[in-house]
């Protein structure tokens, strides 16, 4: 990018005026971020009505809880089938009150090194993380210093040791797929027993895996005689006023998606500093997960730029698919529509601004016709967190799609992308894929405690609502960034390093954030990577068309 373009930051008189209570993380904001509305400081969401108090289905917080009777056992050998009829007490007698102490009945303490994958080991680790947990109280209701002192003061990071969800939703999908039917009835009848909305990441990871655990029970033919617990939201049930209000309060407390938003932004101005011919139009294709969020900062980086925005910025947005493959975060409830705000943000800011919107339209089945591509404007594809999706069942259905976006020669592709490493070797077997999904929940699960300071909001709930569906959605199939490179490179593309202005503001931004996020940029492809507490959370990269590379 040259010195002339500007950076794509939080800077400008007019865009902290948009995000005045926000990004800024105002004193007022960090003494208590839920006091007041501060989306009424975002220019573009100006609204004739106020957000009230009923913008969102009321959450039922309460989980399934069967009385503190002893397990049912069953006259199934441990390696039978499961049965149709998954069996848990279900007394109509009150559980003993979660206040009172429950007695410690061992004093094991795990040890990761035992678990090497042997399902003997996975065994014996589920029974101890039984016998460990029971110790542990179940949070009551919505207390604030309980939420507080359990839930953002989530230290375990790596330590395995501590995080006693995962030794019990891992070891019971390991018996789902052994066909142990006495294991899982045991193990899920402790998570019952721990699970809840209002505790701290192990407890809501307990709570999101329980529900994703009956439902591929249910789903795969077995009818458990229990119900999964009630009380998560996700995107599609939210009130649209309030789905855009709990996105923007993500932003501001949690770089999940504000990192790879500010990458992609300065990824694109980067692009757009190379073109020679200022008079070119700007046509971005927006396979995201942004609902909008993304664009206003990228706009007013375009109004500032030296010779003026392009004539027009068209951005063809290509929504979430149907019911069937709704990849976490990238369905909005029906009726949310941000481009009026939107388009009227641009207007004021004297930017000419074109929205599409293609609704129920298959990635599969892109082309240049279809989003109305031509050959005077500037085409460039944001694809953020959706391609993953493409298809669990044909992998190499990534690599076609990927073949077509080159066929319409775009200036260049931004792709954001969860890393999670494995070998695909076994992604077809639901114990280790729903293991690589439970670790990947964990970090977002407690990240998102840790931005929230521990603080039970409606806002916080909805967001977690709808990353557990990664837990339940069979098209979750995830590879590494070292596969996408691959696969980019396989389809025409060449890897593009990111300029010294992306990763300066990269790095600015997070310093707005948890001091135990991190970015870490690899020298050889040019990956910026997002990690949390040391591990992977997401990679951003940016891609150009091979020229010399002969493909067509």
């Amino acid at each position: 990018m040259t010195s002339e373009e500007p950076k794509p930051s939080h800077t400008s008189d007019q865009i902290m005026d948009w995000l005045e209570d926000s990004v800024s993380f105002l004193p007022s904001f960090l003494d208590d971020p839920y006091h007041s509305a501060e989306i009424n400081g975002y220019p573009w969401w100006v609204e004739s009505q106020d957000i009230g108090h009923d913008l969102i289905h009321t959450i039922n917080t309460s989980v399934y809880s069967p009385s503190a009777t002893a397990i049912a056992t069953t006259t199934s050998p441990p390696n039978s089938t499961i049965s149709n009829h998954l069996l848990l007490p279900n007394s109509s007698r009150k559980r003993k009150s979660v206040d009172g102490p429950i007695p410690e009945t061992s004093q094991y303490h795990h040890n990761p090194r035992r678990n090497h994958g042997r399902q003997t080991n996975q065994a014996e680790d589920g029974n101890a993380a039984v016998e460990e947990v029971v110790a542990i109280r179940k949070p009551v209701g919505n207390k604030r210093n309980s939420a507080k002192a359990a839930g953002y003061n989530c230290n375990n990071g790596n330590n395995k040791e501590g995080r006693w969800a995962e030794q019990l939703l891992n070891p019971c999908a390991t018996a789902i797929t052994e066909g142990n039917c006495m294991r899982v009835q045991h193990l899920l009848y402790v998570l019952h027993e721990l699970a809840s909305l209002s505790g701290d990441a192990n407890h809501r990871l307990a709570f999101h895996g329980l529900r994703a655990l009956t439902h591929h029970l249910s789903s795969s033919g077995s009818s458990p005689s229990f119900s999964a617990p009630v009380g998560s939201v996700t995107f599609s049930s939210a009130e649209p006023r309030f789905f855009q209000k709990s996105l923007i309060k993500f932003s501001e407390v949690s770089p999940w998606f504000a990192f790879p938003n500010n990458i992609a932004n300065s990824c694109i101005l980067q692009l757009l500093s190379e073109e020679n011919d200022r008079t070119r139009s700007l046509h971005i294709l927006d396979i995201g997960v942004s609902h909008g969020v993304q664009w206003p900062i990228l706009l007013e980086a375009l109004s500032r730029r030296s010779g003026g925005p392009p004539p027009l910025v068209r951005i063809t947005i290509i929504a979430g698919t149907d019911q069937n493959n709704d990849t976490p975060f990238s369905k909005g409830p029906q009726g949310d529509n941000f481009s009026t705000r939107l388009l009227c943000f641009a207007k004021s800011i004297n930017i000419n601004l074109e929205i599409n919107r293609l609704d129920n339209q298959p990635l599969q089945n892109l082309n240049a016709q279809i989003i109305n591509s031509s050959e005077d404007e500037t085409l460039i594809v944001c694809a953020q967190f959706r391609l993953h999706h493409l298809n669990h069942n044909t992998p190499d259905e990534r690599t076609e799609f990927l073949k077509t976006m080159r066929k319409m020669e775009p200036k260049g592709i931004i792709l954001s992308e969860k890393n999670i490493e494995c070998s695909c070797s076994n992604c077809g077997n639901f114990a280790s894929g729903f293991s690589r999904q439970v670790e990947y929940l964990w970090r977002f699960l407690e990240s998102t405690s840790s931005a929230f300071k521990g603080r039970e909001s409606e806002e916080r709930r909805l967001m977690e609502g709808e990353a557990a569906k990664g837990l339940t959605n069979r098209g979750e199939m995830n590879e590494g960034k070292e596969k996408w490179c691959e696969r980019m490179r396989g389809a025409g593309f060449v890897g593009e390093g990111l300029g010294e202005e992306a990763i300066d503001g990269g790095r600015a931004l997070l310093r707005k954030y948890d001091s135990n996020w991190e970015m870490r940029v690899e020298e050889k492809d040019g990956f910026v990577g997002l990690w949390w507490k040391g591990q992977p959370v997401s990679f951003c990269s940016l891609w150009k068309l091979n020229v010399e590379g002969g493909h067509t």
